[in-house]
């Protein structure tokens, strides 16, 4: 039975078995837990299902449109959404439970500071912190935009309010996992931006990398994080460089 304080957490997964378990615990709160899975051809779907999460099997679409079916195959309007690689903190869990023992009054949508996890140690400065994004929702008022990669949330009717509670993320398993991830993200965004019209000469390729680096390691403090923020700001140099050097090459006819 829906109503104004009852809650789903929204989950998407693709081989998560390793991570799941904790994802799923820190919203156990949640009156529901909705888990779309692509076919893991792990444990994932078993984990999820032990921990008392709905679990739907379903072809892979992408990122925003996976995230969107899993918030309207909720059973309640009031959704939080979170990746398998994170988890609610016990200070943000009593913020959202407050607001869901008045009724989710006054916002249509809480934005929430995810903090990140980079090899033993919270990334605190640079353009990884504070990643603010709106995970707690009215889905009649909101839900997920954007590209299938990079995708975002947005309210579109009502006013958003900010919690304090981090969000912890534990994206990268290994230098390794992030640069792959960084260069397919990367090479899915030129296609993304190609196909909407977007075309660039090799001024983009060159400045907007050294960009990145100068925005999130010296002017946003990343050099604060040590050689962690050091590694980071250069991965996510390398990320930028790689999507618009394939918007380059797709500008020229070529395969990226």
């Amino acid at each position: 039975m829906t109503g104004p304080g009852r809650l789903s957490a929204c989950i998407i997964t693709y081989n998560e078995a390793d991570r799941i378990e904790a994802c799923l615990r820190s919203v156990s709160f949640c009156d529901e837990m909705i888990v779309v899975d692509s076919h893991s051809t792990d444990d994932t779907r078993a984990i999820a299902s032990s921990l008392g999460a709905s679990v739907i099997e379903r072809d892979w679409p992408g990122y925003r449109s996976q995230k969107q079916f899993a918030v309207d195959s909720a059973s309640h309007d009031w959704v939080l959404c979170v990746d398998a690689d994170e988890r609610v903190t016990g200070e943000l869990r009593s913020e959202i439970e407050a607001l869901r023992a008045g009724g989710f009054a006054e916002f249509a949508g809480w934005s929430v500071p995810r903090i990140t996890d980079y090899f033993g140690q919270f990334l605190r400065h640079g353009n990884a912190f504070p990643d603010r994004l709106i995970r707690l929702f009215d889905r009649r008022r909101g839900g997920w935009i954007g590209e299938e990669i990079h995708e975002n949330t947005r309210v579109s009717i009502g006013r958003v309010g900010r919690l304090k509670g981090r969000l912890e993320h534990y994206s990268y398993r290994s230098l390794t996992d992030h640069q792959v991830r960084m260069a397919r993200y990367g090479d899915l965004m030129a296609r993304a931006l190609y196909a909407r019209g977007k075309r660039c000469g090799l001024t983009k390729v060159l400045v907007n990398p050294f960009w990145r680096f100068v925005r999130g390691y010296f002017i946003r403090l990343g050099f604060l994080d040590g050689w962690r923020g050091l590694v980071f700001a250069l991965v996510e140099a390398n990320y930028v460089r790689r999507k618009y050097l394939g918007l380059f090459m797709l500008s020229k006819g070529l395969k990226p």
